[in-house]
C-alpha cells in the first residue's frame, strides 16, 4: 500500500505520529545525523556502516517457534544481511520495517530458504524452527516450505480455477485421502481466508478473474490449505487499496490467533495497527526489537527515532 493510502487508512501521517513520541532521551550513536532542508538524512561516515554491537531489545521471547542466531546473507560478495540475532513467537506478528534495501525482505526470505534459487546466494548463522537447524544438509526444503506459508507483494494466483488454486498443495503434499475431505480443505481455507462468500457459487471461475484484494486473500487460502505452522508476508497490501488492505489487516489479526506471522511492510501505520513485536532493519543490520508500542513511543535506538518520525526512509 502506498504511503499515502496507509495515511488515509489510519487517519494520520508519521510526522503526526511524531508528535506524540514520548519517553526518556535516547542513547545517541557516534556523530551527529545531518538533517538536510529536504528533511532527509546525511548519514556521516561513522554510521556509513550501520549501528555496531547487538540490537536494542526487550525480554527474550519465551518458548519461539524461529530462532535465528547470526544470520547473515551474501549475494556474492556483497553482504546483504550482517550477523541477525531475533526470536519469533509463536501466535503473535512480528512487523519487519526499515527503509528500502535495508535486508528485511532479505531476511524473510532466509526463513522458508528462498534464498536458495538465487545464484550466488549464501546464507550463514544459524535459523532453528522448533529448534532444527532448517538450513541442515538433511532438511527436506519442499516439507520446510509447507510448514511456512509465504504470501508476496503483489498477488500471484495460478492460471487455474478458484478451487484448483487452494486445492493445489494439498494434492502434491498428499494432505487429503478422498474428493470430500479436499472439498471440506478448500472450504475451509476459503472461509478462513475471508473470501467463500464471494466466490462459493463460482468455484470453477478463473482465479486471475477476482479483484486484487481477492486474488491476494485467496493467495493467502492457498497457503493456509497447506496447514502451515509460519505464515511470512512480503508487503502484501503494497499493490492494494484502502478497502482491500483492511480486509487483509483483519484477516492478519484472526489468523494471529494460530499461527505465526513475519510481515514486512514500508506502512509505519500498518505495522502500528497489526503487530505485537517490530524489528527495526538498517543498512542490513537488525537495530531494534521489542513491543510494537514500546519501538513506536520509546525507541531505544536513535536511528529507530529518526526513521519513524520521517526523518529518513
Amino acid at each position: 500500500m502506498s504511503g499515502e493510502g496507509a495515511e488515509a487508512a489510519q487517519g494520520g501521517s508519521p510526522s503526526k505520529r511524531a508528535e506524540s513520541l514520548s519517553g526518556p532521551p535516547l542513547r545517541d550513536l557516534p556523530g551527529e545525523l545531518g538533517v538536510k532542508p529536504s528533511g532527509r538524512v546525511h548519514s556521516p561516515e561513522s554510521l556509513a556502516e550501520g549501528p555496531s554491537g547487538g540490537p536494542s531489545g526487550d525480554a527474550p521471547v519465551t518458548d519461539p517457534v524461529f530462532s535465528c542466531q547470526d544470520v547473515s546473507v551474501f549475494y556474492g560478495a556483497i553482504q546483504a544481511l550482517k550477523e541477525v540475532t531475533i526470536d519469533i513467537g509463536r501466535r503473535q506478528v512480528l512487523s519487519c520495517i526499515g527503509p528500502s534495501g535495508c535486508g528485511k525482505s532479505t531476511f524473510l526470505r532466509c526463513l522458508n530458504r528462498m534464498n536458495d534459487t538465487i545464484p550466488g546466494a549464501r546464507v550463514t548463522g544459524r535459523i532453528g524452527l522448533d529448534g532444527q537447524d532448517i538450513y541442515d544438509r538433511h532438511t527436506d526444503v519442499a516439507r520446510l516450505r509447507a510448514r511456512i506459508g509465504m504470501v508476496f507483494q503483489r498477488p500471484n494466483p495460478f492460471p487455474k480455477s478458484i478451487y484448483d488454486n487452494v486445492a493445489y498443495g494439498p494434492r502434491i503434499h498428499n494432505l487429503t485421502r478422498s474428493r470430500a475431505d479436499l472439498d471440506e480443505l478448500v472450504f475451509t481455507s476459503l472461509q478462513r481466508a475471508g473470501l467463500w462468500r464471494e466466490v462459493k457459487d463460482r468455484l470453477s471461475a478463473p482465479g486471475t478473474g477476482l479483484s486484487g484484494g481477492q486474488q491476494q486473500r485467496l493467495c493467502i487460502a492457498r497457503t493456509l490449505a497447506v496447514e502451515p505452522e509460519v505464515i511470512l508476508m512480503d508487503e502484501p497490501c503494497s499493490a492494494l487499496d484502502p478497502i482491500a488492505t483492511a480486509h487483509i489487516e483483519d484477516l492478519i489479526e484472526q489468523l494471529r490467533n494460530s499461527y505465526a506471522i513475519v510481515i514486512v511492510t514500508h506502512s509505519m501505520q500498518q505495522a502500528a495497527r497489526v503487530s505485537q513485536r517490530t524489528a527495526y532493519f538498517h543498512l542490513g543490520r537488525l537495530v531494534e526489537v521489542g513491543p510494537t508500542d514500546r519501538v513506536f513511543t520509546n525507541p531505544k535506538h536513535r536511528l529507530t527515532e529518526d526513521y519513524i518520525t520521517g526523518r529518513f526512509g
